[in-house]
């Protein structure tokens, strides 16, 4: 009986994973996180000199320049 929070214990830490915020998955991050034909980048609040045009999840909006926003037509 005194194995069994050993093995709990052992278990629920190897189910952890921690969150990678640097290294090299944080170009890989940034690589899949571009939006609208790959011209736009995912943010939570655009630059000065970008506008917002499509959200890309619930918290973070498609930041584009200018010159690369689509054509309107109608």
């Amino acid at each position: 009986m005194r194995s069994l929070p050993l093995v709990f214990v052992v278990f629920f830490l190897l189910l952890y994973v921690p969150p990678v915020r640097s290294g090299q998955n944080l170009y890989i991050r940034q690589a899949f996180s571009t939006c609208w034909r790959m011209k736009g980048a995912c943010k939570i609040q655009c630059d000065k000199k970008e506008l917002y045009h499509i959200l890309c999840d619930s918290s973070r909006v498609c930041c584009l320049e200018s010159k690369n926003l689509p054509i309107l037509v109608g």
